[in-house]
């Protein structure tokens, strides 16, 4: 095997099929397998088991899922061993690949971890850890790259994926009219990936949308659900409403491009919202006692990646308690009625979407090819 590699949810199975179409262009006859989603097996990659079985986070939802956790740990471990790769990728999932990755280190087996945890933001005694376990470490963004040298870990900048294939200037017009969308303000309404987030946000940003819709009946939303399940239960959340709302299969992409505004749960949806220079709300819910101990741990004021590459509350921010129907709508409606401070948030937006365009398929498959030369 050429190239073994683990990704843990939707945003991990993304960036990863970025960097193995481009190495595969290097490397035609290149043999990847480990835990990957669809857009990496279209890619290219032998899935031995579906990255959906590690998207899990929180310290309550993780314990629930434990027991299967550690046996695809213990599996996929005995697979690479026997395997050997040239070299093995972990793509984010940080807490499952990292045990994985020192076993691997320590049997002669080069591991690259791509997607630095955020130990600038909570957790910075993780830094010892990821040395133990990673050969080389990639990070997405400039400001990550001085903490692994300081650290002594081998460390490459190279750049986010998603700036690389979101266009700088997004025709929003192009976009509506391949939603079918009417004239009037458009809300996409982005829950998250997994299971749980969709639970805890989606009827919550529906209450919301009843809200603004009040304000501007002419208001259209959109919701792209990560997959048929999600689809399922925002379908649920929304008995009961009278809403214009389209559940999308996917096409993520095409709701922030066709976009006013945007309810986003917090994650790297909120990064594709800023790449696509859209005003948003950033929420975010967790079970109390997942939300105490992570509290206790933070080292930043902000959860939202665009706030936090900005150093400043950018875009507002409400979290569990402060994440009402009414926060949401208000904030929402703030945006709309306010045309020179959408304008000035777009120019942020810009200048991060500029620091991060870095080509980073290609700089991720030129930092793998000493390894892939290996003898």
């Amino acid at each position: 095997m050429d190239l073994g590699v683990v990704a843990g949810e939707a945003s991990g199975d993304l960036l990863g099929a970025h960097f193995i179409a481009a190495l595969k262009q290097r490397h035609p006859g290149l043999r990847a397998a480990g835990i990957a989603g669809p857009r990496m097996v279209e890619a290219g990659v032998e899935a031995v088991y579906p990255s959906d079985k590690l998207a899990v986070n929180g310290y309550v939802e993780v314990l629930r899922h434990l027991p299967e956790l550690l046996w695809i740990r213990s599996r996929i471990t005995r697979y690479f061993l026997r395997e050997r790769p040239r070299v093995f990728v972990g793509i984010d999932a940080p807490d499952f690949n990292f045990t994985l990755e020192a076993k691997l280190k320590q049997a002669g087996i080069p591991t690259v971890h791509f997607v630095s945890p955020s130990i600038w933001a909570w957790r910075p005694e993780r830094i010892h850890r990821i040395r133990q376990a990673v050969s080389h470490m990639l990070v997405v963004f400039p400001f990550e790259a001085q903490i692994y040298r300081d650290a002594g870990i081998p460390v490459t900048y190279v750049g986010h994926p998603l700036a690389d294939v979101i266009p700088l200037q997004p025709d929003t017009a192009a976009a509506r009219m391949t939603l079918g969308l009417a004239a009037g303000p458009v809300i996409a309404l982005l829950p998250g990936s997994r299971l749980s987030e969709v639970t805890r946000h989606a009827r919550l940003m529906l209450d919301a949308a009843v809200r603004i819709r009040q304000r501007h009946p002419d208001a259209q939303f959109v919701l792209p659900a990560a997959n048929a399940a999600a689809a399922r239960l925002v379908r649920q959340a929304m008995q009961g409403l009278d809403l214009p709302l389209r559940v999308l299969d996917g096409q993520s992409h095409t709701a922030l491009a066709a976009c006013d505004v945007a309810l986003v749960a917090s994650g790297t949806a909120t990064l594709e919202a800023a790449l696509f220079k859209k005003p948003m709300v950033i929420t975010y819910r967790v079970p109390a006692l997942t939300a105490y101990l992570m509290r206790k741990k933070a080292l930043l004021p902000w959860i939202g990646l665009p706030n936090i590459l900005a150093r400043d509350f950018v875009v507002p921010e409400r979290v569990q308690e402060a994440a009402t129907p009414e926060n949401l709508a208000n904030d929402a409606l703030a945006w709309l009625d306010d045309a020179p401070r959408r304008e000035a948030v777009i120019e942020t937006f810009r200048a991060m979407h500029l620091s991060l365009r870095q080509d980073a398929s290609a700089r991720i498959a030129k930092a793998l090819e000493p390894y892939l030369e290996r003898a």
